[in-house]
């Protein structure tokens, strides 16, 4: 049964970039999409970004489009996200989620988290103003 673990949060002003990482504590990422999602306090969720198992797919919210880069290291078995310009807004916890093998198009599109399989903790990112 695959486990995640985020790392990398934490405080950083507005402008600043962030790097966030997805690692497997049980099982590996191997066979998975990994995708990562944020929920600010009061609001919905919302899908950033998806990678193939394969990394064959990037995909990206159009929110986040051009700032953030999703990436694949097959040596750690980890998932990155790198964050560059944030905005206060976009403080929330940032979680990282799996899919098996491939993005499905709802969360390729960002239009559903519901379809991820397994989660992570999340981690706490706040941008300061």
């Amino acid at each position: 049964q695959l486990q995640l673990v985020e790392s990398g949060g934490g405080l950083v002003q507005a402008g600043g970039s962030l790097t966030l990482s997805c690692a497997a504590s049980r099982g590996t990422l191997e066979h998975y999409a990994i995708g990562w999602v944020r929920q600010a306090p009061g609001k919905e969720r919302e899908g950033l970004s998806c990678v193939d198992s394969d990394d064959g797919g990037h995909f990206y919210a159009d929110s986040v489009k051009g700032r953030f880069t999703i990436s694949r290291d097959k040596a750690t078995n980890t998932v990155s996200l790198q964050m560059n310009n944030l905005t206060p807004e976009e403080t929330a916890v940032y979680y990282c989620a799996a899919d098996y093998l491939v993005c499905s198009p709802n969360i390729a599109m960002m239009r559903e988290t519901d379809e991820y399989d397994v989660w992570g903790p999340g981690t706490q990112v706040t941008v300061s103003s």
